[in-house]
Parts: C-alpha cells; structure tokens; sequence
C-alpha cells in the first residue's frame, strides 16, 4: 500500500510536469497557462452541476423513504472528480472529465465494488462495526468514549487476545 501511494503522489505529478512542460513547448506557455486555468473553472463548475444534481437524487431518496447508497457512492465520485479537476494537470483534468458522465462513474463504482466483494470473499477484507446504540432489551449497551482509545482493541492489531470488548465483525 506504501508503494502504491508513493508512486501516487510521485509519478503522477511527474508525468502531469512533463505533459505540461511539452504541452508549454508546442503551443507556448500563456495558453498552456489559460488551457489549465480553463479547465479547471470549467471543470470546477461542471462538477458543481453533476454536484447538485447527485445531492437532488439523494434528497430524492431519502424523500421516498429509501437509503441513497447508490447516490452517495455517486456524489462522491463527483467530489473527487472535483478535486481532479481543479488540480493543475493534464491527466487529472482528463480523468476528472471522465468521472463527472455518469456512466464512467457507475462502471469505476461496479468495478471498486466488485474488488471489495472479491476481498471480502477471500478474507482479506473486513469491516468493524461499533454498536453504540442502547435499546431496551438489547443487552447491548453502548460504548464510552474511552472504549475505543487503545489501538491494541482494533481486530489484527495485536492478535486473538487483544480482540475487541463490545461490536461485532461482519462480512459485507
């Protein structure tokens, strides 16, 4: 997971520096300038557009009694199509673009899902639920604030005898 986020956060700006630096050579550095200052105010407003319009499904769900999973997952796509948009850059502008039609973005959140569903399926994946509600009759009681403070009570974090007091783990 390191390797992959420093590859991230180094060669991704590398390559986006090379791509404008020959950009700038070809059509020379004031449009380069104005291609990115444009693409960014256009992209900043079509992700507010496709922003309102994925926050209106929500409301319109949760209008209908349902639980919008679907429109979250979509909304944030949509911010991280903003912030793509908004970094100067000619691979981030592109893949912005492309996260901001829906159907590019329901492919990317079936193809996220499906990995999650594969590490889940495989045991590598799995989630922590924390319980903190307290319902009559449950024999749940919620946890205090400092039930959770030591990391050793995270599952994984220091073997079987350190596992969790209260919650439960579930596969999703």
């Amino acid at each position: 997971m390191f390797l992959r986020l420093f590859l991230l956060f180094t060669l991704v700006p590398l390559l986006e520096l090379y791509a404008l630096i020959r950009l700038g050579s070809l059509i020379g550095a004031g449009p380069t300038i104005l291609l990115v200052l444009g693409t960014g105010a256009a992209g900043a407003w079509l992700a507010r557009r496709e922003g309102f319009r994925s926050w209106s499904a929500v409301q319109s769900e949760l209008a209908a009694g349902r639980l919008p999973a679907e429109e979250l997952l979509h909304a944030l796509v949509v911010v991280i199509a903003g912030v793509l948009l908004v970094t100067p850059g000619v691979f981030t502008d592109a893949f912005g673009l492309l996260l901001l039609i829906r159907p590019v973005r329901a492919a990317m959140i079936r193809r996220v899902r499906s990995r999650i569903d594969r590490g889940i399926q495989s045991g590598d994946m799995r989630f922590w639920v924390h319980e903190t509600s307290s319902q009559p009759g449950s024999g749940t009681q919620g946890a205090g604030p400092d039930e959770l403070s030591d990391a050793a009570e995270w599952p994984g974090a220091g073997g079987a005898e350190h596992e969790p007091r209260r919650g439960r783990v579930i596969d999703v």
